[in-house]
């Protein structure tokens, strides 16, 4: 049976490769499956093992920065999807879970984590259609502005 969608070419076209997948900074694993479910821990924007960004939307961070470190976060995902099952066997992104560290008075949370959102679509099309939680918190793990988490169903 062959891929639910030519997501490689899609990643060819887009100009971006599937990184390493990113070492876990405590005591948990990248993803794990449950049944057809791939959960992946919390994603951040790393690029070769260092963050690409660091600070708060809406003081030291510009949304259009947290936008594109939010689709970081959203490819780091599907490494570690990939690492456990390989992309070809996703069906669908079913759900995507975004932290965005927000100064305060910061409430474009849902914007920010569209850059997630937004790349997952491009990549798988139709399949990359989730359901979504963006949520501003006060802070996030080693000061990155957003963290991006997803669920996706695999045959």
């Amino acid at each position: 049976m062959g891929a639910a969608t030519d997501w490689a070419a899609n990643l060819d076209r887009l100009g971006l490769k599937l990184p390493e997948v990113a070492a876990p900074a405590g005591a948990y694993i990248p993803a794990v499956r449950s049944g057809s479910m791939v959960y992946t821990s919390g994603q951040l924007p790393f690029v070769d093992g260092a963050l690409s960004v660091t600070g708060k939307v809406g003081a030291d961070v510009s949304l259009e920065t947290a936008k594109d470190a939010a689709a970081q976060c959203a490819l780091n995902a599907l490494a570690a999807v990939h690492g456990l099952v390989g992309l070809d066997e996703v069906v669908r992104i079913v759900k995507v879970v975004g932290f965005v560290a927000s100064a305060p008075g910061f409430t474009d949370q849902p914007l920010v984590i569209n850059g997630a959102s937004e790349l997952l679509g491009e990549i798988f099309g139709d399949a990359g259609v989730h359901a979504r939680s963006a949520v501003g918190v006060f802070e996030l793990p080693k000061g990155t502005p957003v963290e991006v988490e997803l669920i996706a169903e695999v045959r």
